[in-house]
């Protein structure tokens, strides 16, 4: 398996190899570093991960049952394409989630929430002067992971990040696109300033408008990347 950039599986405290081995293929399939179509072997999956077979087969198994992985009898396992319907029905398991919990999270905000939320945004500040794609990504799943919690039903992250692979898929290969990480901030000022006014409505409509921000940018997205996608 040619270019397999995967990090060995050490064992960690709180985090058992199954799940290790789950969240370096599921992220690196997010990335794109084992690209749409490609074909994986249990076998050098392994012994990239330095783990058995069976980690491996279990991992694959769910990333089957999120459309990650498709397998094909008597053919072998691949990396599924994106799909446009995969991508729509992960945002919209996104939206209804989020915007329902930032409701909440607009009339129980506190100070020392709005200040965890400023601090994630003048991160995310220093990321775009450098470009740092990756710790951009990282601070904006922070932000929106602060503000599901912040509605005190911390289940609402846990079920959206399990629901949303093919959309984080696109959301990876958009952050290159020019001034896009711009005007991911700008939106996420203006929702959390709706936040801090604990404006319920206001919150809600500044949040679905910025989910709904990667989606405009897929169809330069699939003239980017046309082999990643497959039709319709």
């Amino acid at each position: 398996m040619a270019d397999l950039r995967l990090n060995a599986i050490r064992r960690r405290a709180g985090a058992s190899t199954p799940v290790q081995v789950y969240t370096e293929l599921r992220d690196a399939i997010v990335r794109a570093e084992l690209e749409p179509g490609r074909q994986l072997s249990e076998n050098e999956l392994a012994a990239a991960l330095q783990v058995s077979r069976t980690p491996v087969r279990e991992a694959l198994a769910k990333l089957r049952d999120e459309r990650l992985v498709e397998i094909v009898p008597q053919l072998g396992t691949f990396v599924a394409h994106m799909s446009p319907a995969a991508i729509a029905d992960a945002q919209f398991i996104r939206e209804s989630l989020e915007c329902a919990a930032v409701r909440v999270a607009a009339e129980l905000c506190t100070e020392d929430d709005l200040r965890a939320l400023e601090e994630i945004l003048a991160a995310q500040e220093r990321t775009r002067l450098t470009d740092d794609f990756e710790a951009f990504y990282a601070l904006d799943e922070s932000l929106h992971q602060t503000l599901c919690n912040m509605s005190r039903h911390p289940m609402v992250w846990t079920i959206s990040q399990r629901a949303k692979g093919h959309l984080n898929r696109v959301r990876h290969l958009s952050l290159p696109i020019p001034d896009y990480l711009g005007a991911m901030i700008d939106e996420h000022r203006t929702l959390v300033e709706a936040v801090a006014r604990h404006d319920p409505d206001e919150a809600e409509l500044a949040l679905r408008y910025h989910l709904r921000m990667v989606l405009r940018e897929i169809p330069e997205i699939r003239a980017q990347h046309p082999d990643f996608f497959r039709e319709p």
